[in-house]
């Protein structure tokens, strides 16, 4: 099973839950605040392949796809 991350929309949470693929997208409780008005949120990953890490942003890996010098990105 895939983990997801939510963030609340009433307190900001941002959550990680375990969940089959088929119920990603169905309501769940918030762990903080224990409110229903959740989102599913934009998951960021890193890559390292031969040597050269990959961002799932575009970035370089050290800014995660925000603006740096290390790399130029913007």
């Amino acid at each position: 099973m895939p983990i997801y991350e939510y963030v609340c929309q009433e307190c900001g949470t941002r959550f990680e839950a375990l969940r089959p693929m088929k119920d990603a997208d169905v309501a769940i409780t918030c762990k903080k605040c224990h409110g229903s008005n959740t989102q599913r949120a934009l998951s960021l990953f890193n890559a390292t392949s031969g040597g050269q890490t990959l961002a799932a942003s575009g970035g370089c890996g050290n800014c995660a796809g925000g603006s740096c010098s290390s790399c130029g990105h913007h």
